[in-house]
C-alpha cells in the first residue's frame, strides 16, 4: 500500500538498517506533513487498545495492550526509532517526526478506534494513509532532501546471499 502511494510529495524508504544493531526500521516515510517512522505489526482478529492506569496517587500510564496481552514493548521500541531518526535529522529541527504502530489484520471497530500511547499513534492501514496525505509546509524539493538524508542514516537491509538463503 505504502509504496503505490509514492511520488514527489510521498518518499517511501523500507526496511532500514539501524547501523550498529541487527534492528530494523520498517518504514520511513517523508511527505508535506513530515516525517513517519512506522511499524508495521500483523495482528490477527485482535484488538489494539488503550489502557491508562494511575492518575492521582500514582503517576499516570498509558499501555498498549493487544489482544488482552501487554505490548508496551512495542511503544519503547517505536520511542527508540522515534529518538534514532530525529537525531538523524538534528540539522532539520522544523520538521516534525511522527512515530505510528499500524495493526495489519486487527480487529478494528468500525467506527474510530485509532489512539496515541504515549505520543505514538496506533492505527490501522487506511488511517495511516490518509495521515501521509495531509497536507503540510514540506514541498517536494524538500522532501527530496530528507529521503536522502535519511537514506544516507538509515541504509537499506543487506540482502542475504545465495549460500545464505
Amino acid at each position: 500500500m505504502l509504496s503505490s502511494m509514492a511520488g514527489p510529495t510521498l518518499r517511501v524508504l523500507h526496511d532500514r538498517r539501524i547501523p550498529g544493531t541487527r534492528a530494523n526500521i520498517d518504514h520511513l516515510m517523508v511527505c508535506p506533513s513530515g516525517v513517519f517512522v512506522v511499524d508495521a505489526k500483523r495482528y490477527r482478529n485482535v484488538r489494539p487498545a488503550l489502557r491508562v492506569q494511575g492518575g492521582l496517587i500514582r503517576p499516570r500510564q498509558e499501555l498498549l495492550f493487544v489482544g488482552g496481552r501487554d505490548r508496551v514493548k512495542l511503544v519503547d521500541g517505536m520511542r527508540k526509532q522515534l529518538g534514532l531518526v530525529q537525531a538523524a535529522l538534528s540539522d532539520q529541527a522544523d520538521v516534525p517526526v511522527h512515530g505510528v504502530l499500524c495493526f495489519v489484520g486487527a480487529n478494528w471497530p468500525v467506527i474510530g478506534g485509532s489512539f496515541t500511547v504515549q505520543g505514538v499513534a496506533a492505527v490501522r492501514p487506511k488511517k495511516l494513509k490518509t495521515m501521509l496525505a495531509a497536507p503540510g509546509p514540506l514541498d517536494a524539493d524538500r522532501i527530496a532532501d530528507l529521503q536522502w538524508q535519511l537514506h544516507e542514516a538509515f541504509p537499506r537491509q543487506k540482502e542475504p546471499t545465495a549460500e545464505a538463503r
